[in-house]
């Protein structure tokens, strides 16, 4: 079971078409089933309109889900359970420090900024292990909860996994990470937490996506382990590089997709993947013969 998981910030663009078009052609490959799910969480960032617009360009594209299409913007209630679940074992916790309070902590442990460098959360607010936290007295502050990144003796957690392109990777999500948010403070769900409670409700099996994420990949394992669900096996495809030397984003301000030829943008997408070149009529046929050639080169790995 894959599946293509957009955000509806805004239209699909180059780079958002290779992870589409490589977790329907792993699935296809597998004989599996591919899931569209919008990740919609983040309400004030999607504009209206934007994930049906998503929805009409992976059409285009001849890229159609086998199940309707999940909106994570209704699913809140299934968030809120895996949250009290981990309340109940003690691996959450409420955390009301600012960013600035957050930096400054930081610095005085010596702490270097750097470009797009991770600000690994200090422990300001966590509870002696094994804490299950109160109700919110009237009058506090909202709270964030974060997630422990240290095991219930207060060793560091060191996650390993394999990835089916990358290979095998390590990460200690306690000096490299620390303990991250699942609830925001102003209420709204981070996506570590909804991303893996939807994994498992869905029975995603592969998960296959650009290589942009492999850093989440560490935590959503640590998640997978505290909450008893099945780790994916997972696939981060390449990336799609702009004139500027940046990765496409929408934060960039990455083109929508041009979808006037779309089987040139297939094309294209493909080569991004590696697969050869493929002569065919139709954006039907196209697919075809990328299943076939997706299925030689990683159907058993």
């Amino acid at each position: 079971m894959g599946r293509f998981a957009p955000s509806p910030t805004g239209p699909l663009h180059a780079g958002s078409l290779v992870a589409a078009l490589a977790s329907w052609l792993d699935a296809r490959a597998h004989a599996g089933r591919w899931l569209v799910r919008i990740e919609d969480i983040d309400t004030p960032r999607c504009p209206p309109g934007a994930a049906d617009f998503i929805l009409q360009q992976l059409a285009a594209c001849g890229l159609h889900a086998d199940a309707p299409v999940l909106w994570q913007s209704q699913r809140t209630a299934f968030y809120a359970a895996a949250l009290a679940q981990l309340r109940a074992q003690g691996w959450v916790y409420p955390c009301r420090c600012s960013r600035k309070a957050i930096e400054q902590a930081l610095l005085a442990r010596g702490w270097q900024p750097q470009r797009h460098g991770e600000k690994v959360y200090p422990g300001t607010c966590r509870p002696p292990a094994g804490t299950v936290p109160a109700e919110d007295a009237v009058g506090e502050l909202p709270a964030a909860w974060r997630l422990r990144t240290l095991d219930p003796q207060g060793a560091d957690l060191i996650v390993t996994w394999t990835d089916r392109r990358l290979g095998q990777a390590q990460q200690n999500i306690s000096q490299t990470v620390g303990d991250f948010v699942l609830r925001r403070a102003d209420g709204l769900w981070a996506y570590q937490l909804a991303v893996v409670v939807d994994d498992a409700a869905q029975g995603v099996t592969d998960v296959v996506r650009g290589a942009d994420l492999a850093d989440n990949t560490p935590r959503q394992c640590h998640l997978q382990h505290v909450l008893q669900q099945p780790r994916p096996r997972y696939l981060h495809t390449p990336l799609v590089w702009a004139a500027d030397g940046q990765k496409l984003s929408k934060q960039t301000g990455a083109a929508a997709l041009d979808l006037r030829d779309p089987l040139a943008a297939l094309a294209q997408a493909g080569q991004t993947l590696g697969l050869p070149p493929l002569s065919a009529p139709t954006t039907a046929d196209w697919l075809a013969q990328a299943v076939s050639a997706w299925t030689e080169r990683w159907a058993m790995r």
